[in-house]
């Protein structure tokens, strides 16, 4: 008789019934098991929430007072039938891997996830299985990315030329995740470092949960160009070219993502300037990550997920597609939303 899969899609998300709780859900369930806390993976309306210590903060900031308990890592905690323990994915502080063994067999949900250590981040480990479910948002040879020294020198640079000629530099960056990482590594002796306030909420969040980062400054009203001469301000994508950018005067705009490695994505984004920095995992990394786990079955999802499948079954694995609603970067967008209400 063969036996069910530890996991199953549904149409709420991954399930696994052994334990009697979903992964990442996005519709109402019982139990969700989450591995961070972007909203598209991090959904309103469950009744009880697992997650890691920095994840709970973010999920009580975007969703309010939840019923939320956390699990630290690679703490083993027996749901039902099955075990549960979290494994670092080094996509945003305090992002998970969320291992589930049943009867002896084990499975590994990546969630979202980078396996370049970005210095804030608790870095990926692979952790060993018998099949994988790995995003592959950007799950194409031509994501490369290139190393983060590389790229934050080149911000930098950006920033002090702006600087020296009396311009802002209004730089994109998701809320969640990027903006602390970007942040960590600014040079403050270039200038003034800013925050929109849906950065700044978040930046709050995990100070509070212990997080150490550097000190930063609220736009509020009043705040511009006069008060902040050659400031470097954060703010999320869609704050770009808004009013709420214009109150800095002439500045310089960019977007850091892993998107800016398509042309065309600046061209239709209006940019002359683009930052190729991303969360995920670029071609090399996917490949790296899902070999390391020694899985013979990987199921991918969240990005080019046929292209994809078709390259792992040329590589030998037994491979699927895991259908998703989770939109987030796959379209070029931020996948946060907005936790304070203002333009973001």
């Amino acid at each position: 008789m063969t036996r069910a899969p530890v996991l199953r899609a549904t149409d709420r998300g991954l399930y696994c019934a052994a334990g009697d709780f979903f992964i990442d859900p996005w519709r109402p369930v019982g139990r969700a098991l989450v591995t961070h806390g972007h909203s598209d993976h991090a959904r309103p309306g469950h009744r009880a929430y697992l997650c890691t210590p920095l994840t709970a903060p973010v999920l009580r900031l975007r969703l309010g007072e939840v019923a939320v308990e956390t699990l630290a890592w690679g703490v083993p905690l027996r749901i039902g039938g099955a075990t549960v323990s979290f494994h670092p994915a080094g996509h945003v502080p305090g992002s998970a891997q969320i291992r589930v063994e049943v009867a002896g067999e084990v499975w590994v949900v990546s969630g979202d996830y980078k396996t370049e250590a970005d210095g804030l981040s608790d870095p990926f480990e692979p952790v060993p299985c018998h099949s994988f479910v790995s995003e592959c948002t950007f799950g194409l040879p031509v994501f490369r990315w290139a190393p983060q020294a590389e790229v934050m020198a080149a911000i930098n640079a950006w920033w002090q030329a702006n600087a020296a000629a009396g311009r802002a530099s209004i730089l994109g960056a998701y809320a969640l995740g990027k903006a602390q990482r970007i942040l960590a590594q600014l040079d403050p002796a270039i200038g003034p470092i800013l925050t929109h306030g849906a950065v700044e909420a978040v930046n709050e969040a995990l100070r509070a949960a212990g997080l150490a980062l550097p000190a930063t400054e609220r736009v509020v009203p009043g705040t511009g160009a006069a008060a902040r001469p050659g400031a470097f301000v954060l703010a999320p994508p869609s704050a770009l070219g808004t009013p709420w950018a214009r109150r800095f005067g002439p500045a310089a705009e960019a977007f850091a993502s892993g998107w800016m490695r398509l042309r065309g994505v600046r061209r239709r984004r209006g940019l002359g300037t683009g930052f190729t920095l991303s969360d995920h995992a670029d071609w090399e990394g996917l490949n790296a990550a899902i070999a390391a786990t020694g899985a013979s079955r990987v199921f991918v999802t969240h990005g080019y997920t046929a292209p994809f499948r078709r390259w792992l079954e040329e590589q030998g694995y037994e491979a699927g597609i895991v259908e998703t609603e989770f939109r987030g970067e796959e379209t070029g967008e931020e996948p946060e939303t907005n936790p304070d209400g203002e333009p973001g």
